[in-house]
């Protein structure tokens, strides 16, 4: 954690400023936190806060739910300011830890409903920024960070030996092609959509393989290798390592884990002689986890609560908690790691585990690894509907191409991370496009890896992404189009696939001769089927499309309505949208 303006306890003397503060400071997030306590800091500065050590009237309650792998380690951090009755403005700190998975308080907290907690430690800012990305959701205000560990990739001894390991080092890149090409890395790791250390470690493999050539594909092939050798949660990714030398066991087992370094720490520490894990850190940097201590819905906070978890968040930053966070495997301070610490969780020299840690991955990257993983452990039934009116010929600013260039060379891209069991469909639209017909279905909804002719269904449906031009005079037939396509969607429906219907138009309905903006919310509301759901994803490009009308459709087939101005960010839209709409189903 980084400093703080509040004194340390009597019984732990405050140590000097740091030379290796932590890339994400907390000074700015502390000062806010403070403001929002109703003048704390003139309060602090003024001497007026009491922290001694008695206590009066009654102490101040408040509820922490925590990561499963931090959490005793604040529990035991509470216990003791409850015992030895450290106070915040002259009242006893009591605080109820709770073990929670993080992703379970994640959605709780994404549906908007009232909060039991008042203060949430999960395992990564990722389920910060998946909260907040939905408006509807509790409001939520990081504090600072309690501590970090990296992610890698630990092995059993017989795979490191086998690898090259530690000697040997790695980057993404090159765990992606072994992961891929060598079945002697038989890699596991937890659900990304419910492990911040498997989605952060898909995002750097998916990354890594991504920009190599046919990346796209390549990308979707890993995630749903990794996919068959998942399990749900992180407490259960250790037991699917061998149980035994035997060759069943090794054989079918994972021998190779996405883990936390303080998950390969705890697991060694508890092996009582057995065997113990080696631990790999990508020489190109390994994420981490960072534990951020926030505040949960601060304004329904009173000025005792808000001080008080600020006033536990400090002592877990004094000499004594920091040492009880690396007892127990974590990294403290500025995101070093003592040589004890990463000789005990299986890592050692030369691998590059003290490195500064690497910028975080965008939350765009992310996102779109999670939507990789949504569509490829389901498999998807997509059907694209593209707007070819007129206005597709207008050039996108600062470039030399126009709206339909971008988005083509966007959709391609979206459709490399599909697999051959896949199913996507290709429709087009614009006024009397075929006959009094607003739409045309260039290619119906089949599965990728269907032979057809001399190509595969995927060839078919690149030649006709590829095909798409702006129809001379066209005008954008959107209701008449969106409804047909959404019926026939509907009606068409795969059981055990994720089925979506994707409207893209940079504009609004032209056609005067087509049925009314009522008219269609309300057939869209009949035609939609929760025993079959398909969420209609709709995407306005550029200024001239009306977002509000599309999230009005999209809302009446449980979907979701999305801007863009520049194309190229359709792949990224709908990989976000697929994700958005598939935690739901």
């Amino acid at each position: 954690m980084g400093r703080h303006s509040l004194p340390d306890p009597p019984r732990a003397a405050a140590s000097g400023p740091r030379p290796h503060a932590r890339r994400r400071t907390v000074t700015v997030a502390t000062a806010l936190v403070l403001t929002i306590a109703g003048g704390t800091t003139a309060a602090v500065r003024g001497g007026l806060l009491s922290f001694g050590a008695s206590c009066r009237d009654q102490a101040v309650r408040l509820d922490l739910a925590a990561s499963p792998d931090i959490a005793p380690a604040l529990k035991t951090a509470a216990d003791r300011a409850r015992d030895e009755s450290i106070t915040s403005d002259g009242r006893c700190l009591d605080i109820r830890v709770t073990a929670r998975d993080s992703y379970e308080v994640a959605d709780e907290l994404r549906a908007g409903g009232k909060p039991e907690v008042q203060v949430w430690v999960p395992d990564s800012d990722v389920w910060l920024q998946r909260v907040t990305a939905d408006t509807a959701s509790t409001r939520l205000t990081r504090a600072g960070n309690v501590a970090s560990s990296p992610v890698g990739v630990a092995t059993t001894p017989s795979a490191a030996k086998s690898l090259g390991w530690p000697d040997r080092t790695y980057t993404w890149t090159d765990l992606a092609g072994t992961t891929l090409q060598d079945d002697r890395l038989k890699l596991g790791a937890a659900d990304p959509s419910r492990s911040a250390t498997g989605l952060l470690a898909l995002t750097r493999l998916t990354t890594a393989t991504a920009a190599a050539k046919d990346g796209g594909t390549q990308a979707a092939a890993l995630a749903k290798l990794l996919s068959q050798r998942t399990v749900d949660s992180d407490s259960q990714v250790l037991a699917t390592l061998p149980r035994d030398d035997s060759g069943t066991e090794q054989g079918n087992r994972n021998q190779a884990l996405l883990l936390s370094e303080q998950s390969a720490y705890a697991h060694n520490a508890s092996a009582d002689g057995g065997e113990r894990l080696r631990i790999f850190y990508p020489k190109d940097g390994a994420p981490r986890l960072d534990y951020p201590f926030t505040l949960v819905d601060e304004a329904r906070l009173t000025t005792d609560e808000s001080r008080a978890a600020l006033r536990f968040m400090t002592l877990l930053d004094s000499k004594e908690e920091r040492a009880l966070l690396t007892d127990r495997g974590f990294r403290t301070e500025g995101g070093g790691a003592s040589k004890g610490l990463v000789t005990q969780a299986g890592g050692r020299a030369p691998q590059p585990y003290d490195d500064d840690p690497p910028e975080p991955d965008p939350a765009t990257a992310v996102q779109e690894a999670l939507g990789v993983w949504t569509i490829t452990v389901q498999s998807a039934r997509i059907t694209t509907v593209v707007d070819a009116s007129a206005s597709m010929t207008e050039p996108v600013p600062g470039t030399d191409r126009t709206r339909m260039d971008v988005t083509k060379d966007s959709l391609l891209q979206a459709l490399a991370t599909f697999t051959p069991e896949d199913e996507i469909g290709l429709w087009e639209f614009a006024t009397r496009l075929d006959g009094n017909r607003d739409y045309k279905v260039l290619e119906p909804t089949k599965r990728l890896g269907d032979r057809v002719g001399d190509g595969t269904q995927r060839d078919r449906l690149s030649a006709a992404f590829n095909s798409l031009e702006p129809v001379p005079g066209g005008a954008t037939g959107l209701y008449d189009t969106t409804l047909a396509a959404y019926e026939e969607a509907v009606s068409s429906y795969a059981k055990g696939k994720f089925n979506a219907l994707v409207v893209l138009t940079d504009g609004v309905n032209e056609d005067p001769d087509s049925i009314s903006r009522s008219a269609l919310v309300a057939a869209l509301q009949e035609t939609a089927d929760r025993e079959r759901p398909v969420p209609l994803i709709a995407i306005a490009v550029g200024p001239e499309a009306d977002k509000d009308e599309l999230e009005q459709f999209a809302e009446a087939a449980g979907g979701s309505g999305h801007q863009v101005s520049d194309p190229s960010q359709i792949q990224s839209v709908i990989l976000k949208a697929i994700t958005e709409a598939g935690s739901q189903s």
